[in-house]
């Protein structure tokens, strides 16, 4: 993958370019094996993090890369050209720093801000729980404030948490009051007594990073892990998410242009009936499709990022590039394994894994009947 990116200023284009040598030095020979055998690269946040790719999009006075939004996703597509579940783990750790950058207070950001961008410690982010994916509201994992100022007893169950049992620390939203505005966001930290995790879930992709259940048997948090108000989680949730989404239209992205460089490759030299396969009309505007959907994924997070880099408000092109970008994935990766035949149905060549691993993000950070809900609901005029 060699993208031609239009990139801001030539600093953001040096950090493209030591994404690639670092994606092509640590990432690409390692995808396969730990797919494979599904089991976690040791040693690779940290490496990424001291490369300063783990807090790219936060203010360098925290130990952020000071990087725009859209330089940041141009970053996270090129690691997920090279291996999908670390740049979705890497979207989610970004996303898992925002409650505290956002909603902070001065103190708290300083206390542990630092370690979080910089990469000594990796995020996750648990809102989902068993019955309550799409509706957060739903929520029932609680969080109890004992008397004197003694911090919350956190009980309940948690879902669907990437680097769930790896994390240092979890974006935890539990409930304080019963209500719509009874949810309030926590810090956690990953080694919380009275805080464990069921067995990684038997995913069809992203194998090498785990997602797990975490289980709250009144583990005890400090008062000042509390971030907001009391009250206030949904409104951070939603807020990150909208930050989230970008992420993973970039990832879908990445995942989406290495299909389609895989596909193209192939297709320049495999030989049918005399000719290249590329030079058949039929599969030459296939592959023209798949360019075209690629090029208009990419640019439809760019103008969400760059919409979000101005201040101007993003929410429902966030959603629109998470549909757009995840559509595109899943349709791309699927036409790059008819391109192979049945080459592309084995596991010799990655357009199967492309396929499976592009899936999922049809339906994390918001399932794509969610983004649509959210985009209609943008359009809809106010009744006064």
């Amino acid at each position: 993958m060699d993208v031609d990116r239009l990139l801001p200023t030539p600093e953001a284009a040096d950090l493209i370019a030591l994404t690639r040598e670092i994606a092509d030095k640590e990432l690409s020979p390692r995808v396969d094996e730990h797919e494979a055998a599904e089991t976690y690269p040791e040693g690779l946040f940290a490496t990424l993090g001291e490369a300063g790719l783990l807090g790219l999009a936060y203010p360098e006075e925290y130990g952020g890369g000071g990087q725009p939004y859209e330089v940041y996703l141009q970053v996270l597509e090129e690691l997920a050209a090279r291996w999908a579940a670390v740049a979705v783990a890497t979207s989610v750790h970004t996303l898992a720093c925002h409650p505290l950058h956002a909603f902070g207070t001065p103190e708290q950001k300083e206390r542990w801000l630092p370690a979080m961008l910089e990469g000594r410690t990796v995020g996750g982010y648990s809102l989902s729980e068993p019955q309550a994916g799409s509706d957060a509201a739903a929520l029932s994992c609680k969080a109890e404030r004992q008397e004197d100022g003694g911090g919350y007893r956190i009980t309940g169950t948690k879902a669907w948490i990437t680097h769930g049992g790896r994390a240092g620390f979890y974006a935890l939203f539990a409930r304080t009051a019963p209500g719509s505005h009874g949810v309030s966001c926590f810090l956690a930290p990953g080694t919380a007594e009275g805080l464990t995790f069921g067995a990684p879930e038997r995913k069809m992709g992203l194998q090498a990073v785990p997602t797990t259940a975490a289980y709250w048997d009144g583990a005890l948090l400090e008062e000042d892990r509390l971030i907001g108000r009391e009250g206030q989680g949904l409104q951070i949730a939603f807020s990150a998410l909208d930050n989230g989404r970008l992420g993973i239209a970039a990832c879908a992205t990445g995942l989406a242009q290495a299909a389609l460089d895989t596909a193209v490759a192939y297709a320049n030299e495999r030989t049918t009936f005399g000719r290249r396969i590329v030079d058949h009309q039929g599969l030459g505007f296939l592959l023209a499709d798949m360019a075209a959907a690629v090029d208009a994924a990419r640019a439809t997070y760019l103008d969400a990022a760059r919409r979000r880099d101005l201040g101007r408000p993003f929410g429902r092109q966030a959603s629109a590039a998470k549909l757009i970008a995840t559509d595109t994935a899943m349709k791309v990766t699927t036409d790059a394994v008819q391109v192979l035949g049945g080459y592309g149905y084995t596991r010799d060549f990655p357009v199967e894994r492309y396929m499976r691993e592009a899936k999922i993000m049809q339906i994390f950070e918001g399932t794509n009947q969610i983004q649509r809900l959210v985009i209609s609901r943008g359009l809809a005029v106010s009744e006064k």
